[in-house]
Order: C-alpha cells, then structure tokens, then sequence
C-alpha cells in the first residue's frame, strides 16, 4: 500500500510544491503513525523528516513511519529545525497544513524568498476517505461504544447521578479495550437534555426524565460517536412522539446516504421531516460530521454545506429535538458512506425506556 506521505508528494505536482510543512498533532499522527511530533516536513525529493523533543524522541524512533527522525534537543526550537533544513533543501514554494499567526510570521521572516502557502485541504482529501485498516479501528471503537451504551442502560435509574452513569459508562468501555474516550461523555438528564453539549453533572436523574447519552469510545485513535436518549420509566405521549419524529428523521437520511450525494442533501431530508412535524424551530444545530481522529472532520452534513460524499467517508447522523424547560432527544449513529448506500457502523437498539 501507497505510504500516506507519498500520496500527499502525489499532489505537489498540482499545486507547485517543493515541500510540504505538517504541524497539527493528529495529522502527523495520520502521517506517521506518531502521536507526539512538533513538526514533519516533506520535501519533494529525499527523505522526509520528524522534529521531535527528547521527551517523545526514543518513543517516536520507535513507532514512527515512512520519515527520519530528527531530536529538537532542549533549547533548541523545531521550526527553526525546519527553517534550516528548507534553505538546505532550496525550497522555493512550501505548503502547510496549519500554524498560529505568530508561527507563520516567525518562518516567513526566516524564511526569505520561500513562498509559503496555506494548503490544509490537502491533508483533508486524504483524511477524509478511510482506508480498510482505518475503518478497522473505528469497527472496533465502534463496538466498544456499543458496550457501554449497553451498560448505560442497565444503570440509569432515578436517583442516580449523570457523573456516576458516566462512569459506568467510560469504564466498561475501557475494561473491554478502549484507549480513551473520543469526547467528554454526555449524560444529560430533565430539563439539562434540552441543551446539545450539556455534559454530565451532579444532578440526580429522576422518573420521567429524558436522558440524552452521548458516548464514544477510541482506539488505535479512531474515533466514533453514538447517541441515544432514552426515558426513565414510561416516556409521555410528547415523549415518545418526538423520539418516533427522530427515529424516522435519522432513519431516512441514512437511507438517502451514498457515493455523490451532497451532504447538504443528506440534511435536508432529515431536517424537513422535522419542520413537517412543527419540531424544526427546535433542530439547532447540523445533521452530522465527519469522524476520524478528530471527532469533527470535514465532510460536514448541514445546510449549505459545500461538501459532496465519497466512498470511504464516516460521518455522523445525529438530528436532535431540543425543547427549553421541557427536555431534548438526540439520536445519533456513526455511518460508513459506501457506492450504492451506507452502513451504521454503531449497532444499538434504539430503546426509549430503560425502567
């Protein structure tokens, strides 16, 4: 298989580069299987190069792929290091993925008659569409969330608060294997589960109330995203009415997932089946992302968006429901878009009451 580097020298051609600044964390991770680089940079011709700090430095020779590794001893400053190395190297137009105001001031002026060009959407065609063993990772972070989404469900009681219903949570999935959690986990309870990112707190969960889970597990750094929002006892008719309107609203925009659909239109199915139900005013936010790495990738599902789907593509599908003083729902699955459709790659029951 084609190193990931040397598919990203592929578009230098196209966009006359010499060579190629990575500075973001999970994008040298991408690069080079590496978390903990400060920079790689990638001439066109020869070998490309990773700055590490001594603290990562016996680590990074370690583990690190498809570059030399190259120690920024203590004092010394990594893009200094690659300042040198590009005026060696006679690099005349140098791309990056991204850097502070204060970052590029500091190498433009270092860097005299270098052009350097802001070309982070480069980075993002190859990120974007998973390869097999990148969606092997998120299979099985994908499986890990589906576990303590289980567990979530044996434990929500009344009584119980949203940080100990977490804690379940976050433990059964790190029991079976996960190395972490891809986000703060959300459980978010009554009136709470009407704000999107409302956390978890102290606040004891009571009868009644809605309670919006929203999980994910990580491995290998993959990252996957699954909510579910379900009721402590019997839901009320109003209830159930707009967990049924998400269900259908999720369920359809899954169905119009696939190879060359715009993600605007992905949207649009879910978010006009909500405003047919009079609930639209109440869907604040996109249908989805992307995932990966980051637990918000491009492409992005929402009105406007300028984004078409492509084969490799894992995005969320997450409409939500979100009334003040009264509660929310969200329901939300991690998808795999492919050439004719998609696949869910989280699998839980959709249940809305747990007691």
């Amino acid at each position: 298989m084609k190193s990931r580097v040397n598919t990203l020298k592929g578009f230098f051609e196209r966009e006359k580069l010499d060579g190629y600044i990575i500075a973001d964390d999970t994008n040298i991770l991408y690069f080079t299987g590496f978390l903990g680089g400060a920079r790689v940079l990638v001439p066109r011709e020869g070998e490309n190069v990773l700055y590490v700090y001594g603290v990562n430095y016996e680590e990074a020779k370690e583990t690190a792929r498809d570059c030399k590794v190259e120690l920024v001893k203590t004092g010394e400053d990594a893009d200094k290091k690659v300042a040198d190395e590009v005026e060696v190297l006679k690099l005349g137009r140098v791309g990056f993925d991204t850097l502070s105001a204060s970052v590029y001031l500091e190498l433009a002026k270092a860097l005299k008659g270098v052009e350097l060009k802001a070309k982070g959407k480069l980075v993002w065609e190859l990120r974007s569409v998973k390869d097999e063993t990148e969606l092997r990772h998120m299979r099985r972070a994908a499986e890990l969330t589906g576990e303590g989404m289980k567990a979530a469900f044996e434990v929500v009681r009344p009584g119980l608060r949203e940080h100990e219903v977490a804690a379940e949570i976050e433990y059964a999935m790190r029991r079976l294997g996960s190395w972490g959690i891809a986000f703060d986990t959300i459980v978010a309870s009554g009136v709470r589960s009407a704000y999107p990112h409302g956390g978890c707190t102290d606040r004891k969960i009571r009868k009644g109330d809605l309670v919006v889970l929203d999980i994910g597990a990580k491995y290998q750094n993959y990252r996957v995203d699954l909510t579910r929002t379900v009721t402590v006892g019997r839901p009320s008719s109003k209830q159930a009415r707009i967990h049924e309107v998400l269900r259908e609203a999720q369920e359809r925009a899954f169905q119009s997932i696939r190879a060359g659909v715009k993600a605007s239109d992905v949207d649009a199915v879910a978010r006009g089946l909500i405003e047919g139900e009079r609930y639209g005013e109440y869907f604040v936010h996109s249908l989805g992302h992307g995932i990966g790495l980051d637990i918000h990738e491009p492409p992005t599902l929402r009105p406007g968006s300028k984004d078409k789907l492509s084969v490799g593509n894992v995005v969320t599908v997450e409409p939500g429901i979100y009334i003040v003083k009264f509660g929310g729902v969200r329901i939300e699955d991690t998808v795999l878009v492919q050439e004719g459709g998609a696949e869910k790659l989280t699998k839980v029951s959709y249940v809305l009451s747990v007691r």
